[in-house]
């Protein structure tokens, strides 16, 4: 989950000017907890905060801006201990750009920021992941900042190597290319040399970033198609649900958050496969592990014999279906280019018919074909950078109850 939160809750902006009267940032009734609370729910493993956004302004009493809050209301505090207590990962989001500081322009800024990086992560983390927004504007000075992003990623990462770092490039994981929360048909988790830099892709439950009175949430319709564009293509979904002036999650969005949760349970707790068979169409190494990927352990898997090979599941009776997904083990790589899924259907004088292709598959695919009846499929793995290792295949229909 993304949080915007900040003095444009208050104003209505979604870029703030950085000359706001700090005192205008008030949240009545701040509960980081149901924040939490809500994300739990809904099914989200972490929450990036927006500590400082592109007007300066910080949710933590900075040593290094005078464009804060007081330390009797440091909300960063309270974020980060709400999440330990509920079990979500804090995650934070802190703007390069600085609207207010006087100094951003100039090439001491960078000192300024790596600091302030410092201050966070000493102090607050560890951060499952550190958000980089590359927004790069003027300052109070009319200037643009030259950012120095080898000072700012080897700050983060001498505190905490293990912190992810968000950025349009990474490197820890990068940018999606748009802000409606859709991966493409082909989305590889390496770029350039090979570099593992997955993809994350972020889109608001709203129209805008920051709160707004006259605005109203997706709807779950809305946000299973946002499921299917970004997780079911090898992306990660930041989903941003901006508290409101009181500095709680209004009940309208914690409503539609929970039952897109318990749609995406409705959907995907009953595996079609399960009580069938699988087998590859090659052994290797004399044995046929196929059976791994029709069970829900990580680190079970089917090696196949080359880069093109086929899998055949067979189900104990024919099944209607409209969801394929299929799931390469990530601990070996992401190999996959390009594979096509068949149905053999008894009626059809036991032919093969083509229902579903793909380029790549990643961490995983969820392919959406018309409803579907059969007993027998196979994947037919096409072409590869290596021998494909699947580690899950399943089946699911939209319409069960």
């Amino acid at each position: 989950m993304f949080c915007h939160f900040g003095p444009n809750t208050f104003t209505g902006a979604e870029w703030g000017s950085g000359q706001e009267d700090k005192t205008i940032f008030n949240p009545t009734a701040l509960d980081c907890h149901q924040w939490a609370d809500v994300a739990s729910q809904a099914g989200m493993g972490g929450i990036i905060l927006t500590a400082k956004h592109h007007d300066g302004f910080c949710l933590w009493p900075s040593a290094f801006s005078d464009h804060t809050v007081s330390p009797e209301h440091d909300v960063l505090r309270e974020f980060v201990d709400a999440c330990h207590e509920i079990g979500v990962m804090p995650g934070v989001y802190i703007s390069p750009w600085d609207r207010n500081h006087p100094s951003y322009g100039a090439p001491e800024y960078n000192t300024v920021f790596a600091n302030m990086l410092r201050e966070v992560h000493n102090n607050y983390g560890p951060f499952f992941e550190q958000w980089f927004d590359g927004a790069c504007g003027e300052g109070p000075n009319g200037k643009r900042q030259e950012y120095d992003w080898t000072l700012f990623n080897s700050t983060v990462l001498n505190i905490n190597p293990n912190t992810i770092i968000f950025s349009d490039w990474g490197p820890g994981c990068r940018w999606v290319g748009n802000e409606e929360g859709h991966a493409d048909e082909t989305c590889w988790s390496t770029v350039g040399d090979s570099s593992w830099v997955p993809v994350e892709a972020d889109v608001s439950i709203r129209p805008g970033w920051f709160w707004h009175a006259d605005e109203r949430p997706k709807s779950v319709d809305e946000l299973m198609e946002i499921y299917y564009n970004s997780v079911g293509r090898n992306s990660l979904l930041l989903l941003n649900v901006p508290p409101d002036i009181h500095g709680r999650i209004t009940a309208e969005d914690s409503a539609v958050l929970v039952a897109f949760r318990q749609e995406r349970d409705r959907i995907f707790s009953h595996d079609l496969t399960q009580g069938g068979n699988a087998r590859g169409n090659h052994l290797r190494g004399h044995k046929d592990h196929a059976s791994n990927v029709l069970d829900t352990a990580y680190h079970t898997y089917w090696a196949a014999a080359s880069i093109v090979d086929t899998l055949y599941i067979s189900t104990p009776a024919p099944v209607l279906f409209d969801i394929i997904m299929l799931q390469e083990y990530i601990p070996l790589g992401q190999r996959v280019s390009a594979f096509h899924v068949d149905c053999c259907q008894p009626w059809l004088n036991d032919e093969w018919v083509t229902v579903a292709e793909g380029t790549t598959i990643g961490y995983k695919r969820l392919l959406r074909i018309p409803a579907t009846t059969a007993g027998r499929i196979r994947i037919v793995f096409d072409s590869a950078l290596a021998a494909p290792i699947i580690n899950r295949i399943a089946l699911y229909n939209t319409q069960a109850q």
